[in-house]
């Protein structure tokens, strides 16, 4: 994500695997909040955000963060690449000078060189180019640095009150859930805590982080009630995937199981299904009486 006016890297994401409105969130989560790094200045609430129409732009996940953080959501032209010319010619830039050093890099379909670089080392690699060269430069098409252009003679940005406010905006993932006697359930797993005592029966939503989902927030009517931990899970950093990874396992071991067990019943049973199929079939001397009902007129005759 850059800054418009000063072309400026915000924030970005190196991840594996197809685009999603979550890898958004992370994104924009960079983007807006401070940096550890004082050479990276750039921050603050967008009043526009220019997306294009993926699928992890038009989310309403995506929707709603825009209105709680007051900022502007607006979808460029479809089918108009040249209305995202600034963040193309920031993706230029990094397959031009700085993916071709890097190894393993595609040249004609194959690796230049040999692939030794991990998802971590190449997040480090991108970040360390984007702030400490490209950030740093002077833009040729503003003729100055991004980062200084950014600064301009001094300005505070917009900023949310606290990381945490901010996280459970962008982060968590709002579901509905019903207090029960026993906690709340959500994916398989249960979550307690004294407060929700008070609320048995009573439909609340659940806000958590994919990310950690031993902990999750609750509320009652828009009203913050309290944090509910796993205790199964407690003190561990668990990610929904890796919930949804257990239970999918669990269930292709469950199947495995049931098919072993049909397979020996079913070869007990088929010769005596057989047997039944064939007695059933025998041809029989039994005469149809003729129906004495005279639906017709040429019955008669």
């Amino acid at each position: 994500m850059i800054d418009d006016h000063s072309r400026a890297l915000a924030g970005y994401l190196v991840f594996a695997g197809a685009p999603s409105a979550f890898q958004t969130s992370l994104a924009l989560r960079q983007a807006i909040w401070r940096k550890a790094d004082p050479l990276w200045a750039i921050c603050g609430i967008p009043d526009v955000l220019y997306v294009d129409h993926g699928s992890d732009f038009t989310s309403k996940h995506l929707e709603q963060v825009a209105v709680d953080l007051h900022f502007e959501l607006v979808y460029s032209t479809i089918a108009r690449p040249q209305g995202r010319g600034k963040i193309e010619l920031l993706f230029g830039t990094l397959n031009t000078e700085l993916l071709p050093e890097l190894p393993g890099y595609l040249k004609h379909g194959k690796p230049a060189t040999e692939p030794k670089l991990s998802l971590a080392e190449l997040d480090r690699a991108i970040g360390n180019f984007l702030v400490n060269t490209y950030n740093a430069r002077m833009h040729r098409e503003i003729r100055i640095a991004p980062q200084t252009s950014w600064l301009g003679n001094g300005w505070l940005p917009r900023m949310p009150d606290s990381l945490e406010d901010l996280d459970l905006l962008l982060i968590s993932v709002a579901k509905a859930r019903t207090v029960h006697r026993d906690g709340i359930h959500f994916q398989g797993i249960r979550y307690m805590d004294p407060t929700l005592a008070a609320y048995v029966k009573e439909a609340v939503t659940i806000r958590y982080d994919p990310r950690d989902v031993a902990e999750i927030r609750v509320f009652h009517r828009n009203r913050f009630l309290c944090r509910a931990v796993s205790p199964e899970h407690s003190g561990q950093a668990i990610t929904l995937k890796d919930i949804q990874t257990a239970r999918s396992a669990h269930r292709r071991a469950l199947r495995g199981q049931i098919r072993e067990r049909v397979t020996p019943v079913a070869d007990f049973l088929s010769p005596h299904i057989e047997t039944a199929v064939s007695s059933a079939v025998k041809p029989s001397n039994v005469q149809l009486k003729k129906s004495k009902l005279h639906t017709y007129r040429e019955d008669l005759e």
